[in-house]
């Protein structure tokens, strides 16, 4: 797998020492980490500024977990969800109370696709790692994988559209969440999901590739939080800003990049790497800004420009963006590179989203982000 630090000149040993120094800082460092244990044999990810325990983010650590070989943590991480977020009853049954507490109490009674996605390849990869127990076991991986994938297709309220194959916001809702399309992962679903499933899954890929070719904007690259079907921004609120370039939407460059390592490059992606890295080669990250999808700023109420709220998640992003580029753009994505290798993980209250994505884009870099095969 290709190790684009060991391209720009940082040693092995650097690069092995950094990737490690990170995950360290996130799961146990006291004054950094946003891992804890939980009740009995659990644990959790803290989204540390909302105070929750979110799809998101258990799905995120289950995956670091994976390619950190952390069994250990893995298996609290998805007792926790097992035990505190899993619905077995309601209009949502099957799937994850996507937000819960520190307790176990749920804070709400609906899902969201990005922890299902996330959760089904995490624990398809453990399956392939480090075996599956038997029976209905929780630590039955691939079962639960399979399982989790059967019911996003099939539930009363799916969470991808039969028609277009888009993964959507929320289930059956009419639009959907650019960020949430991992047409890598589902080129995996394809072969390791239901065998009923796998032709869907193959549509899917498809159509998230030719989604994001729409969705992302012909210059800058960016796409919204939320969009509409034909790729067009979807304000959704309240309050109705969702169809900026904002938090959310940093991932999608990200996928775009991993989608790009793990598959080859395409001309759409390569183009919105292109343009999405060059428009922020020579911007400081302190700098970042809340962005109208075609560059502008966006001005709050008394004029000024909205900063990011999260600058060292979208630097993360635009570095695993880079692995998208085309040798066009081979300088401007040597810039955010270095710049992502020198700026630390972020300390504070709203740690918890930017080192998630900080964490992903350094596995990516470092060729270490790869299928178990």
């Amino acid at each position: 797998m290709e190790n684009t630090f060991l391209k720009y000149g940082y040693s092995a040993e650097e690069i092995d020492k950094r990737v490690a120094d990170t995950f360290t800082q996130i799961f146990e460092k006291p004054w950094s980490r946003f891992y804890f244990e939980g009740i009995g044999d659990t644990g959790y990810f803290m989204d540390t500024g909302n105070c929750d325990a979110r799809t998101e983010g258990m799905s995120y650590g289950m995956m670091m977990c994976v390619m950190n070989d952390r069994k250990d943590i893995f298996d609290r991480m998805w007792k926790f969800a097992i035990d505190f977020m899993y619905m077995t009853e309601g209009p949502m049954a099957g799937y994850f109370a996507w937000s819960v507490g520190p307790d176990g109490k749920k804070n709400a009674w609906g899902p969201a696709p990005d922890g299902e996605e996330f959760f089904a390849m995490a624990l398809f990869l453990a399956g392939r790692k480090w075996g599956d127990a038997e029976g209905d076991s929780i630590y039955n991986y691939t079962a639960w994988a399979r399982r989790i994938l059967h019911t996003c297709v099939h539930h009363k309220f799916p969470m991808w559209n039969a028609e277009n194959a888009y993964v959507l916001f929320v289930p059956a809702c009419p639009f959907t969440d650019p960020s949430y399309h991992l047409m890598h992962f589902y080129h995996y679903f394809a072969m390791w999901a239901d065998e009923e499933d796998r032709d869907f899954w193959k549509r899917a890929e498809t159509a998230s590739r030719e989604y994001l070719a729409k969705a992302c904007h012909p210059v800058t690259g960016m796409n919204p939080e939320y969009g509409n079907f034909d790729g067009t921004p979807n304000p959704f609120g309240p309050p109705p800003e969702h169809g900026d370039f904002y938090s959310d939407a940093y991932r999608t460059g990200a996928n775009i990049g991993l989608d790009s390592l793990w598959h080859g490059h395409n001309p759409e992606f390569e183009k919105i790497a292109d343009n999405l890295v060059t428009f922020f080669a020579d911007i400081d990250p302190a700098d970042y800004k809340k962005y109208h999808i075609d560059g502008t700023p966006v001005l709050l109420a008394d004029g000024t420009e909205e900063k990011a709220l999260h600058p060292v998640g979208l630097l993360a992003t635009l570095a695993q963006t880079t692995m998208a580029c085309s040798p066009a753009a081979g300088g401007a994505a040597e810039k955010i590179v270095r710049r992502f290798w020198d700026t630390p993980l972020r300390m504070g209250e709203r740690r918890y989203y930017d080192n998630c994505l900080y964490m992903f884009a350094m596995f990516a870099l470092s060729g270490k982000y790869a299928i178990i095969d």
